[in-house]
């Protein structure tokens, strides 16, 4: 029997006002995502790919169409229910880290585990693991400003992993970085993300990072084909 979707958005359309002239951003997206697979969403710069992913973690309003997370309608819940259902089910990366400055790498990655409720003892222990996993077994104590780019971005793809998400989404996750930091760092994200059986929405416009996914969408002009 066919698992049930993960997520399942139906005719998503975002519209945006400039003036007089109204812009389609999203143009009724359809998108399934299984459990556990990692899905590439393929396109160029100013496609809709970051205004997607925005509407599929819940982070804005104004969005027409359905997007069903874990089994909930998104649609029908209010502000309380949003957060809790992004805090329970989702975990975030970005182009550009936004790590807390005044905190290190593992206590970086032990805060969202803190609000989600874990013991700080059990909080650190798992940090510290992930951390390590990602080759930052010496730097755990560093604060960001003291990391190189590639290694930033190693902890933010830990913070991201650290409740164990049912769903993470990526935005441009390597853009920041060269193209030999960017491999290994992507490497590092389909391990753990495939190690803890967690799926994936993973924004990008390099098609050879794409092809190392399960799956590759694209969106283009607001429709995704």
């Amino acid at each position: 029997m066919a698992m049930d979707p993960l997520l399942h958005v139906t005719d998503l359309r975002r519209t945006f006002r400039q003036g007089e002239a109204v812009i389609e951003v999203l143009r009724g997206v359809a998108l399934a995502i299984a459990p556990g697979e990692i899905v590439a969403l393929l396109g160029p710069s100013g496609s809709g790919k970051s205004t997607l992913l925005q509407a599929v973690g819940l982070l804005e309003g104004g969005f027409e169409g359905s997007i069903r997370l874990a089994g909930r309608e998104a649609a029908k819940l209010d502000d309380a229910g949003r957060t809790e259902l992004r805090r329970d089910h989702l975990g975030f990366v970005y182009q550009f880290h936004h790590l807390l400055p005044d905190f290190s790498a593992v206590e970086n990655v032990v805060l969202p585990q803190l609000v989600r409720g874990a013991s700080p003892a059990d909080a650190k222990a798992h940090a510290e693991s992930l951390l390590t996993s990602l080759g930052l077994a010496d730097r755990l104590t560093h604060r960001p400003s003291a990391l190189s780019g590639g290694e930033q971005q190693r902890v933010a793809v830990a913070r991201a992993l650290a409740n164990k998400p049912a769903l993470v989404l990526a935005d441009e996750p390597t853009g920041n970085l060269d193209e030999a930091t960017a491999d290994i760092v992507l490497a590092e994200f389909l391990s753990l993300v495939r190690g803890q059986g967690s799926a994936a929405l993973v924004a990008t416009h390099n098609e050879r990072l794409a092809a190392r996914m399960d799956r590759v969408v694209r969106l283009h002009d607001g429709i995704l084909s």
